[in-house]
């Protein structure tokens, strides 16, 4: 990123400017015409973009289209199938990152949070901003904000009713720092609550290997439960640890990105940049 300008700031032009690409698709926009609409000079636009990206931005329009989404879908299928077949064992790797994963038992999953320290903050990350909720036991909620700060933190303070919550984002900097780091090597833990079929649907999301889709019926099979589609879309719709457990990864048969709780656009631009890094380092 730029050395001396906030990432969040960084990722509200390129938004802007995805945007604009996709709904301007078809005309196919020169470059210069893409900077003016986000109030950047041509040069500094492309900077912008090169150093989020790696790629310039008409080269990041291939990533975006629905006809590149069916091709990885295609692939997708015999890669979940051998990340499966290894056995996830509440473990498994989200963006290059080493994630490991504890479910809360039925009996706490009951007391909504009862006893549970939580600690909280808002940061900004390469999508955007987003709210980060840690326990001594690991990250328990991430989510990104779409509309305001306080009606992400209503809905996650919603989760846990009974816990012990607290805005600590010094705390939970600490985290976040791992999160997005280049050399990130340490293990990240992640404490999941939700009913048995929710954290398998979580834990076999975990098996969509960075750069690669799958979709709602492949999920269902992958846990054996091939007649649980509706199912697996209703678990990953319920996903509370975005990004780290990639429930943007599932798409539509058709190739069509679909629903997202924290967007459709930052889906696609999720997805997008995954490919593109994944496609670079190939």
């Amino acid at each position: 990123m730029l050395k001396n300008e906030p990432k969040q700031q960084h990722y509200l032009l390129i938004e802007k400017a995805i945007n604009y690409l996709l709904k301007h698709h078809a005309e196919q926009p020169e470059l210069a015409e893409i900077a003016e609409h986000i109030g950047l000079s041509e040069f500094y636009f492309q900077r912008l973009f090169v150093e989020w990206v790696g790629i310039s931005p008409k080269r990041f329009l291939q990533f975006l289209t629905r006809e590149h989404m069916k091709v990885l879908l295609d692939q997708g299928y015999s890669t979940m199938d051998a990340a499966y077949q290894v056995g996830l064992s509440g473990s498994g790797r989200s963006h290059e990152l080493f994630v490991n994963t504890e479910a809360i038992t039925p009996a706490q999953y009951r007391k909504l949070g009862k006893g549970l320290n939580i600690h909280y903050g808002f940061h900004s990350s390469p999508f955007g901003e987003y709210l980060l909720a840690i326990t001594d036991k690991g990250i328990c909620h991430i989510s990104f904000v779409e509309h305001s700060e306080k009606a992400a933190e209503a809905a996650f303070k919603a989760e846990w009713l009974l816990a012990n919550v607290q805005h600590n984002p010094d705390l939970s900097a600490k985290t976040h720092q791992q999160l997005f780091s280049s050399n990130q090597t340490q293990e990240i833990k992640l404490l999941l609550r939700g009913t048995q079929f929710q954290i398998q649907i979580w834990q076999a999301l975990l098996s969509i290997p960075f750069g690669a889709v799958s979709n709602y019926e492949k999920l269902a099979a992958a846990i054996g439960n091939s007649a649980a589609t509706r199912a697996a879309a209703s678990a990953i719709a319920k996903n509370k640890i975005a990004y780290l457990i990639p429930c943007h990864r599932v798409i539509r048969k058709i190739g069509e990105s679909g629903e997202f709780r924290w967007g459709k656009n930052r889906k696609k631009i999720l997805l997008a940049y995954e490919s593109a890094i994944s496609n670079n380092k190939n």
